[in-house]
């Protein structure tokens, strides 16, 4: 196994084509910031009045906002793997927070570094085991930089070999009584942020920024944020501004016995069935008192870069990894495929190339950024590597852009695994058979009518073709059926196998 990931490491570096840059021309410096479980819709940009990010607000006004960006899964470590490798979560089979694909994969870190970057790591990633996947790591306590680890010193972890794997009972729900789920602890006031390891990694990236030398390589520094994922706390100078301020959302009588079976073994599984509205009121102020919080970390960066001599000839990309749900359809945190949970901020600002305060409505997804940022790099991806560089719609909005994005979800706390895709205005949600007598089922909504997705249009006779021809589309776009996709799963499929197929030709 040692053998064959150095194989895969010498491949990257002697195949993988590199796009010259132009005589006379430098190649951009690449940052980008990827906050934790940052819902799209809350940023002043966005058209949120009452969310306050004036440094997000100020990015997007320099900047390009995508306002139908799509993570890759509603869960950190498979949409992380997927900004890693390029590839959906089907692809490079990392199903929910456990060790990702093995050191020595194919990576977007690596081929920046075979095209003249030196690529670094500040901040959360969901790396385990001590892989880095090309990244310099950017160390939080004493900001160190350590090169990126060796594959053959890397030792298998075994997480991904469990074999088989079971879902929830379908149709079984346990009475949690009142119980909530252990994210409603901690709640409310937290004036010890000050001490929290995000103030370290804003504060590294500020370090990298005034000691990296003007004539030094160009850099691909990315930066992982925890904030604002949960817990929902924050100082009190911010949580005291929303007080009052923030609405529950609209959950209209007998919706949530509407909900696909997934989604209420979501509710029962983690125990947000029975949220009282003062809790949920709170949690609603002290995530927006953590997104601002955040916001303040994003300024910090920002303002270094922009004294810095990197300032003119740096690309700035801020997004997330996914969602929040926020009470939305019943339900908190994130894996499921509402827009709460599966769309993700994207703001691309670099005023040299790209005049700012401009949006592009498209949908696009995860896999399109990383083959964006290889494009942008000069750089080409392994020919198995999903997505399309956004590079000409970014350089024309009448770009004729394909308007498609894909998420999915095979993670805990469901009897099924998920997957969505959306193209143009619609969207459609294929949730595989949990058993004999459960499921399959489906969702589509028209996005431009219904925003929030309250009004599934699925059980509609007029819809039936245009349900068959998304699901023909998503099969394409995804390489398999969920359905086999499900099974795989089941059946223990882990990142090594991926891994055993991931030769560079």
């Amino acid at each position: 196994m040692k053998n064959h990931l150095s194989k895969i490491v010498c491949a990257i570096l002697s195949a993988t084509a590199v796009v010259p840059a132009s005589a006379g021309t430098t190649k951009p410096n690449i940052l980008v910031i990827m906050s934790d479980e940052h819902n799209a819709s809350v940023m002043g940009c966005a058209g949120d009045k009452i969310a306050r990010t004036p440094h997000l607000d100020a990015l997007a006004a320099k900047g390009v906002l995508f306002s139908a960006q799509y993570c890759s899964s509603p869960i950190c470590t498979p949409s992380r793997q997927t900004f890693t490798t390029g590839k959906y979560t089907s692809g490079h089979n990392v199903w929910g927070n456990t060790a990702g694909v093995p050191e020595g994969t194919p990576s977007l870190p690596r081929i920046l570094n075979a095209g003249g970057y030196e690529s670094y790591l500040d901040g959360k990633m969901h790396y385990k085991g001590g892989m880095t996947h090309g990244f310099s790591i950017i160390h939080e306590e004493s900001g160190k930089i350590t090169p990126p680890a060796d594959p053959k010193d890397i030792k298998e972890s075994g997480e991904e070999k469990e074999k088989p794997r079971h879902r929830l009972s379908a149709g079984t729900f346990p009475d949690n009584g009142n119980e909530l789920g252990g994210e409603f602890k901690p709640m409310g006031v937290d004036d010890t942020m000050d001490s929290f390891i995000d103030v370290a990694r804003s504060d590294n990236a500020v370090k990298f920024l005034k000691e990296r030398k003007a004539d030094a390589k160009p850099f691909f520094l990315t930066i992982g944020f925890i904030a604002p994922h949960y817990p929902l706390v924050a100082p009190t100078t911010y949580l005291d501004h929303f007080k009052g301020k923030v609405p529950l959302p609209v959950i209209p009588p007998g919706y949530l016995d509407s909900l696909p079976l997934n989604y209420k073994h979501l509710r029962n599984d983690r125990k947000f069935e029975r949220v009282p509205d003062d809790v949920a009121r709170l949690g609603l102020e002290a995530y927006y008192a953590r997104v601002e919080w955040l916001d303040g970390q994003v300024g910090k960066v920002l303002d270094a870069l922009k004294a810095s001599p990197f300032a003119e000839n740096t690309i700035v990309i801020y997004t997330s990894d996914h969602g929040e749900n926020m009470g939305e359809h019943g339900l908190w945190w994130k894996n499921c495929l509402y827009d709460c949970g599966a769309r993700v901020p994207l703001i691309v600002s670099w005023p040299k190339r790209w005049q700012g305060g401009q949006q592009r409505t498209g949908a696009c997804g995860m896999v399109d950024l990383v083959q964006t940022i290889a494009a942008l790099g000069g750089v080409k991806t392994p020919d198995d590597w999903k997505g399309s560089s956004m590079v000409p719609w970014l350089d024309d909005s009448r770009f004729a852009w394909k308007d498609l994005a894909v998420s999915e979800y095979y993670a805990g706390y469901i009897s099924s695994g998920i997957a969505m895709i959306r193209q143009g205005k619609w969207k459609y949600v294929y949730h595989t058979r949990a058993d004999q007598t459960h499921g399959p089922e489906r969702e589509l909504y028209d996005m431009e009518s219904d925003p929030k997705e309250m009004h599934d249009l699925a059980s509609d006779p007029e819809q039936g073709s245009r349900m068959e021809a998304m699901h023909k589309a998503l099969v394409k776009e995804i390489g398999e059926d969920p359905e086999k996709t499900e099974a795989r799963w089941r059946a223990g499929d882990g990142p090594q196998a991926v891994a055993q197929s991931q030769k560079i030709k």
